[in-house]
């Protein structure tokens, strides 16, 4: 156990800087082009009663739709012509990849179900999946969906590198197989209920024989003189705590038999009120740049049975186009009329946040919720369901950024904060987190590495 903790912690320390791969919004928005106003575009879903959700993108240099459809499934449709885009192949991956990277040369690798970077269950509608190396400064590594031809997933030659002695080793990835992998998902769990029986026997075993009162014939409060025991047992007592913490912190992390799962999910459907809306994109493109925006991408939206566009620029701003009018924000009264209908219980409380809280708060982009924006302003509804659930709804996207129940608040303080230290307070801090994380992890680290030499040791002295 000594030998796997002091890899979570070195890894863990990697992880502060270095997360697992993913495509940040502003990375995919960046690398989009401004929405043409004129010869687009068709309208492609008049008559598709199957489409659940619907965006206007470029992929390959082209405005495309793409649609989503009722079983889940993704289909590009070109804007310009409605004709369903041809299956994505090398050609196509080549393209849309060239195109994410401002033209620089690519070259094509092959296509993959899955590899050690896309265990994303995200990714599940894009598989299998296009690789292409490009080459550019950074050796970038892209995905490429084999459903759109859109570019899912970035991953940087440096990123890579230092992910095999961060994420991956730290969840040990080498075990995992797929994307939902019950065997993985419970050899993490048992690893780790096996690590918080050590801590915390090597606790009650370290306060045990620490002398409170009086002193062992050596005059210390520890018996052990040897040079390797008695650091142990040092370490033991100042990081043992810390070890412990984070150990059982991890293992809640694997929500294990589902322990913080949500009573009630929201009802998405009755707070949209409907389907997708037919709104003529050339329309709202050309509303939106007489207001001074400059699209790269809208999406069909309802909220509360109203249909409207929510336009993105490259720089992941928004707008809101609701019929012939360009708005900021949703007004607060649509909102809660719109919430209202996510649960079949009262609101109790509302509140209009500047700021974060103990729930809704951003991380880094290292985070593992790092594309997670958590933007400001956000409206925090309290319903008075059995769960209690705090709904916090985006006003400039009508989204429901997050929901938590009583059960997944409880997840939260025995994962993320004991794992991460994550409070808003400690985040807004800068270097301070980071440093004192990196502090105890090297304490975390010294004490598993003198239990490691110990352990060897007893191994040699019984083999012998």
């Amino acid at each position: 156990m000594c030998v796997l903790l002091a890899l979570w912690f070195a890894s863990g320390i990697v992880m502060l800087f270095v997360g697992y791969p993913k495509l940040m919004p502003s990375e995919r928005l960046g690398a989009l082009p401004a929405l043409p106003a004129q010869g687009c575009c068709v309208d492609v879903a008049a008559n598709r009663t199957d489409v659940t959700d619907l965006a206007l993108t470029t992929i390959g240099g082209r405005p495309h739709f793409v649609l989503r459809t009722r079983d889940g499934s993704l289909t590009a449709v070109d804007a310009a012509t409605g004709v369903q885009a041809r299956t994505v192949g090398p050609a196509e991956a080549l393209a849309g990849a060239r195109a994410f990277g401002g033209g620089v040369p690519a070259v094509y690798q092959g296509r993959v179900d899955e590899d050690r970077w896309t265990h994303s269950r995200g990714l599940n509608p894009h598989r299998p999946l296009h690789v292409v190396e490009l080459r550019d400064a950074a050796a970038t590594r892209v995905y490429v969906s084999s459903a759109t031809g859109q570019v899912v997933l970035d991953a940087p030659r440096a990123e890579r590198a230092w992910n095999y002695v961060g994420a991956w080793l730290h969840w040990l990835y080498m075990l995992r197989s797929q994307p939902i992998d019950p065997v993985w998902t419970w050899t993490i769990i048992v690893i780790s209920g096996i690590g918080v029986l050590s801590a915390v026997t090597g606790i009650v075993n370290g306060i045990w024989r620490w002398r409170f009162t009086g002193r062992y014939k050596s005059g210390a409060r520890t018996p052990y003189r040897e040079t390797f025991m008695r650091w142990h047992h040092l370490l033991g007592l100042t990081f043992g705590a810390i070890l412990f913490t984070w150990i059982f912190s991890g293992l809640m992390s694997m929500n294990p038999v589902g322990v913080f799962n949500a009573g009630r999910a929201p009802d998405m459907a009755a707070y949209r009120g409907g389907g997708v809306a037919a709104v003529r994109p050339g329309d709202a493109i050309r509303l939106l740049r007489a207001a001074g925006f400059t699209p790269v991408e809208l999406e069909w939206r309802m909220l509360d049975g109203q249909p409207f566009i929510l336009a993105r620029d490259s720089l992941d701003r928004t707008r809101l186009v609701v019929g012939h009018q360009v708005l900021e924000r949703w007004p607060a009264a649509r909102l809660r009329r719109a919430a209202a209908r996510l649960l079949p219980a009262r609101i109790v409380a509302e509140q209009a946040l500047t700021r974060h809280d103990a729930f809704y708060y951003a991380r880094g982009s290292a985070s593992m919720y790092g594309g997670d924006a958590r933007a400001l302003p956000v409206v925090r509804f309290a319903f008075d369901d059995p769960g209690a659930t705090l709904v916090y709804v985006d006003p400039r996207t009508g989204e429901v950024a997050l929901s938590v129940d009583e059960a997944q608040r409880t997840g939260r303080w025995l994962f993320n904060l004991l794992h991460s230290w994550d409070l808003p307070v400690l985040l807004g801090g800068g270097w301070v987190r980071e440093a004192v994380l990196i502090l105890l992890s090297a304490g975390g680290l010294l004490l598993s590495g003198t239990g490691i030499v110990i352990g060897i040791r007893r191994v040699r002295a019984l083999a012998g």
